[in-house]
């Protein structure tokens, strides 16, 4: 592929709507040519980071909206999920020791865990106009 091409979803931030951003995200992998592996590792990250944009920028307030935009260029898939709710430091984020986080048993809390597990770049930004935006990248070809 050696054409940049845009995909754009502006969709109310409601858990009822991630199955819809799921199955955007997942057609436009799909269509570019991710194997089936790859698309369900991109789905679930866009789910994470869509579902921590509901739960703790929104705090669960139905009348906000996501913007995503998946940008494909000659060499990555880009998901740019923005929004308009409280802003965090990505800083502040531990990640988890992950053999005793399933010795206690805990659930929930991985969300930033398992974008950055899955994807191969996660950026998050509050930009100057107060928009929160999380930039997932992930390559067609395995970069390691």
């Amino acid at each position: 592929m050696n054409k940049i091409t845009d995909y754009k979803l502006k969709i109310p931030g409601k858990t009822d709507n991630l199955e819809l951003i799921r199955n955007f995200v997942a057609g436009v992998a799909r269509k570019v040519g991710f194997k089936e592996d790859d698309v369900s590792k991109i789905e679930l990250a866009v789910d994470e980071a869509c579902t921590n944009v509901i739960e703790h920028a929104y705090k669960n307030e139905k009348d906000k909206d996501i913007d995503l935009a998946v940008k494909i260029d000659f060499n990555k898939l880009t998901i740019v999920i923005t929004d308009r709710g409280k802003s965090f430091d990505m800083k502040d984020i531990k990640m988890p020791e992950m053999k005793k986080y399933l010795a206690e048993l805990r659930v929930g809390g991985l969300g930033i865990y398992l974008m950055k597990t899955l994807m191969d770049e996660v950026d998050y930004v509050v930009r100057p106009d107060g928009k929160n935006e999380v930039r997932m990248v992930k390559f067609f070809l395995d970069q390691s």
